[in-house]
């Protein structure tokens, strides 16, 4: 059987984002190598820069794990044929229009010529939790749906102007907010960890259905793999990932 191989150039977000893919596309019987490339809080100007520069400033992460190995962009690219590589604007800058250009379609250029295979696409960051204290949610006035609006506009601005799909993982985590069980002002969980990672349960979870319905149109009620924090020995609870499956079938 053919192995799908999937690249998200990234950060932190893109981290939370294949934690659990791999594992969840087993489960669905598919079979993934998925890399993460990572350099925490890392804008699509960086990455730029370290093509430029050919820098191998990346943490090697493979199907979740992080390794000893740094490496640089074009080093990865050779290594494998990509089916699908992703990329993402960090976080803070997500809601700023200006922060994603000329950088995106430089890059877009280099992985079109590097991979012409591959399907590119955009990972849409997420809004921080009402209560977050990330320093740079003042940008968006400490204001949750002002974030999510602002970056919902510009991911799909950059979607539509290279004609590339989008990987809507800020809808769903906008989308679970809205239900009971994640309303943190009435005392629900919150999908975060730390008022923007996602949490090691059921945030990173979420963001695994996520692309796995969006590059392989994945029946989610296939899915017999159930996350375990291993800091806590937590196993997460089957009635939530099921209102996490509804959240994503909506989309």
């Amino acid at each position: 059987m053919k192995t799908i191989c999937i690249l998200a150039i990234g950060n932190s977000f893109s981290e939370d984002a294949t934690r659990y893919l791999h594992q969840m596309a087993t489960a669905n019987g598919i079979h993934t190598k998925i890399v993460n490339l990572y350099i925490g809080g890392c804008p699509l100007e960086r990455h730029w820069r370290n093509i430029e520069e050919n820098q191998a400033e990346y943490q090697y992460q493979e199907n979740g794990i992080p390794t000893d190995r740094y490496v640089s962009i074009e080093e990865v690219l050779q290594e494998e044929k990509w089916d699908y590589i992703v990329t993402q604007q960090a976080s803070h800058d997500s809601g700023w229009s200006e922060s994603y250009e000329p950088f995106l379609g430089l890059m877009m250029e280099y992985l079109n010529q590097k991979a012409p295979s591959a399907e590119i696409l955009l990972q849409e960051t997420w809004a921080y939790e009402n209560d977050s204290t990330h320093p740079n949610f003042m940008r968006y006035h400490r204001d949750q749906a002002e974030m999510y609006q602002r970056l919902r506009r510009c991911y799909g601005e950059m979607a539509q102007k290279y004609q590339i799909r989008m990987i809507p993982s800020g809808d769903a985590v906008q989308a679970i907010r809205q239900n009971k069980m994640f309303q943190v002002p009435c005392g629900g969980l919150s999908i975060c960890r730390d008022g923007f990672h996602m949490s090691l349960l059921y945030g990173r979870y979420l963001l695994a259905c996520v692309w796995l319905k969006t590059l392989f149109s994945a029946s989610l009620e296939k899915i017999v793999f159930i996350p375990c924090n291993t800091q806590t020995g937590e196993w997460a609870k089957a009635e939530v990932l099921e209102q996490i499956h509804q959240a994503v079938r909506s989309l």
